[in-house]
């Protein structure tokens, strides 16, 4: 099988979760080079997950009192709840099988140094977000805000006022049956929803 690197398969050759996780690494660990990230690799933990429906790959962390992006975290300093740090702690790139599966190796790359912004900022401050902060690493690493979503919601709820869609939900829910009673975030005005498969 050809290689990229000595990673693993290329990318189109990729048919295995143990292939996706080696391939996925190697390549974070050229983007942490070639970008300049402030990461620890050594301190992720990597999965595939086959269930995700929505989120392509997620970065999941250890919820920690009193993080906020902006303010960097001393590891060295036994934290407030009583566990000691020896150093950062570690954090778990979770990847999707049906992402992989349906975006092509630019979109995957793409999505990878956004993850990378994630474990930057938890590596950083304790926590993570999509904030300004978050906006402008992701732009200067050439990675989207927001990934794309690879399934379609079945509901999409929209501001009445400007026409922003403002949210998504696959499933019946309480926003969805009482979309009206909530205001939203763009203009406080109230919320309308649609099935995007009868508008097809």
């Amino acid at each position: 099988m050809a290689r990229e690197d000595n990673s693993g398969p290329e990318y189109d050759a990729i048919e295995t979760h143990g292939e996706l996780i080696r391939w996925s690494r190697a390549y974070c660990a050229r983007a942490v080079s070639e970008y300049g990230f402030d990461v620890e690799l050594a301190r992720v933990e990597w999965e595939v997950s086959t269930r995700s429906k929505r989120r392509a790959a997620a970065v999941k962390t250890p919820q920690l009192e009193e993080a906020s992006v902006g303010e960097p975290r001393d590891w060295s300093v036994r934290q407030s709840n009583g566990v000691a740090t020896n150093g950062v702690p570690s954090c778990t790139m979770s990847l999707s099988w049906r992402a992989f599966d349906e975006f092509g190796r630019d979109e995957w790359t793409e999505t990878l140094r956004h993850e990378l912004v994630h474990v930057e900022q938890f590596q950083t401050f304790g926590t993570t977000d999509h904030g300004p902060a978050f906006r402008r690493r992701a732009n200067s690493v050439d990675a989207p805000v927001h990934v794309r979503r690879f399934t379609d919601p079945k509901y999409v709820l929209s501001c009445t006022d400007c026409g922003d869609d403002v949210a998504y939900r696959y499933r019946t829910c309480k926003l969805v049956r009482q979309s009206s009673a909530y205001r939203s975030s763009c203009c406080g005005a109230a919320l309308t929803c649609r099935r995007p498969a009868e508008e097809e």
